[in-house]
């Protein structure tokens, strides 16, 4: 086992005995096979495309297959096992679909003709031979390029894959996915070769997030400020974590007049502004945070749990069976919702106690999407002109469990009192339920949304630049960002791609980077690891 794509990766260099997410190395070896049976059908994808065989299906096909090996999404090794023969079915029929056209129907490299073992076990053996090894051949910045192509490459599929459930799709997404695997079987690539492919995949990435942006926003509308409880309504329970609003949605449906109350948690935090899901007089508040304490809010939610797309922690067997998955399987164990049909998930919510009583813990705000904060933002350049808002910071990405994670709370709690914090993503988790308070009207704390709303942050600062006439990098705001999965590697590529500079990034730096990718990344957009609250606020503010 190698794996070393996400922030919490063993010692900061790769798991290689057992994933720190809770993957074991079976599943690791499994998920590689996975990538490597998709680059053999994404080879003939992009012959298709020569003689015009374009298979919207396995477009769709190739997004979800990279998306099963993002972190924390799919533990289960049957259903990897599933998707390797899926693969090597839908690349088999391409096949006979491009000879039929006239194009190349006979790929020699070894993706292209791989043929996987009947059982799990010889699966596992095959995956040992794919997974990211260093070439001793092979150029280690090269190779380093590479891995942060797949990776990237991964969170845009999950985007994607996003985008698609709600109805929209762009095949400029899915043919880049195809070439950048494609890229990576390139053993004579250049480093410029390799940071051209990267800096697409920022580029694509952001393609992708508009486009589930847009999925959002027609299918709920504009995200509005929204006051979300915190505390918990006497009654029976459903909790929905994750990310897929679709989802959400269809819980929001068959548990109308049921006597249920449905409560978010970790990233679905957001779906509280959207007009099409506040709606419902059952969508009550938000229960818990993100990473740092899931396993006991989980254990303690006395209804049943639904997780859509990724699940962040690996639960405990006491209360697997208050669990279910949409989507993605998780992990073994959990129960699958099968065609959208959330009748389990409702009958277990009635067969549970539920909450005994109300309670008030607080509430948070949401909806300070684009067009909210593009809304005011008259009053927000008047009250930059007139020196009462003096800077804006950006804090947000992904949650986990290091204690060096804290660094994000203290820091929102020490910038001043004339600056702007915009959020987004399950890092908010360590701060979003502070007090901050407003300037004439304007909350010094705004949440954008989910991760994939790093669109509506990019929408708003490119918004405020040409308000102000200047470059994003010339504007009073500062971008303090954490990351633990591929979906924050896309988001960064992004972020570079657009020329953005000065990024602070934590709680580490990705391990796939080598000294020579990073010295590039430092020359060319002056990214640079986070170090104190009080270094990185003095080294911004110059005071």
């Amino acid at each position: 086992m190698f794996c070393y794509q996400c922030e919490q990766t063993a010692e900061g260099k790769g798991c290689t005995k057992y994933g720190v997410c809770g993957k074991s190395p079976e599943v690791s070896a499994l998920q590689d096979l996975l990538v490597y049976a998709v680059k053999g059908l994404s080879l003939y994808a992009l012959e298709g495309r020569k003689v015009k065989v374009n298979d919207a299906d396995i477009n769709r096909f190739v997004s979800k297959a990279m998306f099963a090996t993002l972190t924390n999404v799919n533990f289960d090794p049957q259903r990897i096992k599933s998707l390797i023969e899926d693969t090597v079915r839908h690349r088999e029929t391409l096949r006979k679909k491009i000879r039929a056209a006239g194009g190349k129907a006979d790929i020699s490299e070894g993706p292209a003709t791989f043929t996987p073992e009947n059982t799990i076990e010889g699966l596992i053996k095959q995956g040992e031979k794919s997974g990211i090894w260093i070439d001793p051949n092979l150029n280690p910045d090269v190779n380093s390029l590479i891995s942060t192509l797949i990776y990237g490459i991964k969170g845009i599929a999950a985007y994607a894959d996003h985008a698609a459930i709600l109805g929209k799709e762009d095949d400029t997404i899915y043919q880049f996915i195809q070439e950048g695997l494609v890229a990576t079987l390139n053993q004579k690539a250049t480093l410029e070769e390799m940071v051209g492919s990267v800096m697409k995949a920022g580029q694509i990435n952001l393609r992708a997030m508009e486009l589930l942006d847009a999925a959002h926003t027609g299918t709920y509308g504009d995200p509005i400020p929204t006051k979300v409880p915190l505390g918990t309504k006497k009654g029976k329970a459903i909790l929905v974590s994750g990310h897929d609003l679709a989802d959400l949605e269809l819980i929001l449906k068959q548990t109308q007049g049921k006597g249920i109350c449905v409560y978010t948690h970790g990233e679905m935090l957001p779906a509280h502004g959207y007009p099409g899901l506040k709606k419902y007089p059952h969508f009550y508040g938000h229960y818990g945070t993100a990473w740092q304490n899931q396993r006991r809010e989980f254990a303690e939610f006395p209804g049943a749990i639904v997780m859509t797309t990724n699940c962040i922690q690996q639960p405990q067997d006491s209360y697997k069976g208050n669990i279910f998955t949409t989507g993605m399987v998780g992990w073994s164990g959990v129960s699958h919702i099968e065609k959208k049909d959330f009748t389990p998930v409702i009958r277990k919510a009635l067969e549970m106690q539920g909450f005994a009583s109300d309670t008030d813990k607080g509430h948070v705000t949401v909806g300070f999407g684009h067009s909210t904060v593009m809304g005011v933002s008259g009053k927000v350049i008047e009250l930059v002109k007139a020196g009462k808002i003096k800077h804006f910071f950006l804090v947000g990405g992904c949650d986990g469990s290091k204690p060096a994670r804290n660094y994000y709370t203290e820091f929102v709690e020490k910038v001043p009192k004339d600056s702007v914090v915009l959020t987004l993503a399950c890092g908010k988790f360590k701060f979003f339920d502070k007090q901050l308070g407003d300037i004439e009207g304007i909350p010094r704390l705004m949440d954008v949304g989910q991760c994939n709303d790093a669109y509506s942050a990019i929408q708003i600062a490119q918004g405020l630049s040409q308000a102000f006439n200047v470059g994003v990098n010339d504007l009073p705001l500062s971008l303090i960002l954490s990351w633990y999965e591929q979906k924050a590697v896309s988001i960064l590529l992004t972020l570079l791609s657009l020329g953005i500079r000065n990024i602070r990034i934590g709680p580490s730096l990705p391990a796939f980077l080598t000294p020579n990718v990073l010295d590039y990344l430092v020359k060319n957009f002056n990214i640079m690891p986070i170090t104190t609250p009080d270094q990185d606020l003095k080294a911004i503010l110059g005071s």
